[in-house]
């Protein structure tokens, strides 16, 4: 494949050229003047329309009427099928609070599971629960939520073929502090959300080796003026990389420049915590064996609680680019490098780089999508 006349947004400049891709990776990229193609390349002319790293979804559930936590073994891949639309090149497949044999089936399927051609990338779990704290338990079935149990999750990493790359949880529930520390030698990432932690334990928690928040300010103890608690420890402690869904609704226009004026886009990672309704209309659907419903783009729990959204991550992306400030490099940083540097991808995922996958979008200066390639392979294109 050949995609020339684009506007490159290379990880340390941005300049008009063209890119080469052969065996699903970026074999050249020129910019001044053209390569030579033969009749049997693809060839792609993006008009000056920008070429950026594809989206990576750390948190994400469900799609288009499937969902991670279903017991059908094909559900990841009709997720994958699906997210290519958003500009999702690669994905954590999200498990959510339930019955340990739910967990398990889940992580069992997503360790035999392998994505296809011209589909989002299955990177791995990101497993959200069940080792949370019922005061913000959230979406999560209280019934299920348990104490930090390693030899649990021990099991659990087997069976899903060591896919489990992001756990979130409630540190305080881990009072040994052995639980963090033990998931941390391995390379897992260790995620407080669905917590009740005041701002020293969240800083202590850091030194035990927690190093991200779940989906900022849901679910946890807001800034006050005597305890800042975890957003306000988001702030101010460096070591976190912060999850943030993009969505006007779980997070406010006013509270996302608020974040990203003290955080900027270096720690922040865009995610859709997306369930089964996101690309289908408002109704009645599941979450956790739960009945929610959708309306103008809000899924809640009848009691109103938020129970997970159905953003596409180009509408988050697109949004965080409406602060005042921010540019499509912060939405790179924040939707493809940040992600891919947490997982421990950034060598093959993430930016524009000879030698990486070929992931990429073609989107227009206002983050229009318009075409979704995955390692080489047209996935998506705008309907012309």
């Amino acid at each position: 494949m050949y995609i020339k006349n684009a506007r490159l947004y290379l990880p340390h400049e941005t300049v008009t050229g063209d890119v080469m891709i052969k065996d699903g990776k970026i074999e050249a990229i020129l910019t001044s003047g053209h390569m030579d193609t033969t009749d049997d390349d693809v060839v792609i002319d993006a008009q000056g329309h920008a070429l950026i790293p594809g989206f990576i979804d750390t948190h994400i559930h469900g799609a288009n009427g499937v969902d991670v936590m279903d017991p059908e073994e094909d559900a990841i891949l009709k997720m994958a099928e699906h997210l290519v639309t958003e500009g999702t090149t690669a994905f954590l497949a999200t498990t959510m609070t339930e019955s340990i044999d739910a967990i398990e089936t889940a992580l069992a399927h997503a360790g035999q599971t392998t994505t296809p051609e011209k589909t989002a990338e299955l990177l791995g779990v990101h497993l959200e629960g069940p080792f949370v704290n019922t005061v913000k338990k959230g979406a999560q079935p209280e019934q299920h939520i348990i104490k930090p149990d390693l030899d649990l999750f021990k099991r659990w990493q087997a069976l899903s073929h060591n896919k489990i790359k992001t756990v979130t949880m409630a540190p305080e529930e881990d009072t040994t502090g052995s639980f963090v520390k033990a998931l941390r030698e391995t390379g897992v990432n260790v995620s407080m959300g669905h917590t009740d932690v005041t701002f020293e334990q969240a800083k202590e928690a850091t030194t035990l080796g927690v190093n991200q928040v779940t989906h900022l300010c849901n679910q946890m103890n807001g800034i006050h003026h005597r305890d800042v608690g975890l957003v306000g420890a988001s702030f101010l402690l460096p070591a976190l990389q912060l999850e943030l869904i993009a969505d006007g609704i779980h997070v406010s226009q006013e509270m996302l420049q608020l974040i990203y004026n003290n955080v900027g886009s270096d720690r922040l990672i865009l995610i859709t915590d997306a369930m089964r309704a996101k690309g289908l209309e408002d109704g009645t659907y599941t979450l956790g064996g739960q009945t929610v419903n959708v309306k103008d783009k809000k899924a809640t729990l009848a009691d109103g609680t938020l129970a997970g959204s159905v953003l596409p991550m180009i509408d988050g992306a697109r949004r965080m680019l409406t602060l005042d400030g921010a540019t499509l490099r912060d939405i790179i940083q924040m939707a493809s490098i940040n992600p891919a540097r947490q997982l421990g991808v950034y060598d093959r995922k993430g930016s524009i780089d000879v030698g990486k996958d070929a992931d990429l979008l073609i989107v227009t200066k206002d983050l229009q999508l318009i075409k979704t390639i995955t390692k080489g392979e047209i996935a998506y294109e705008e309907d012309v």
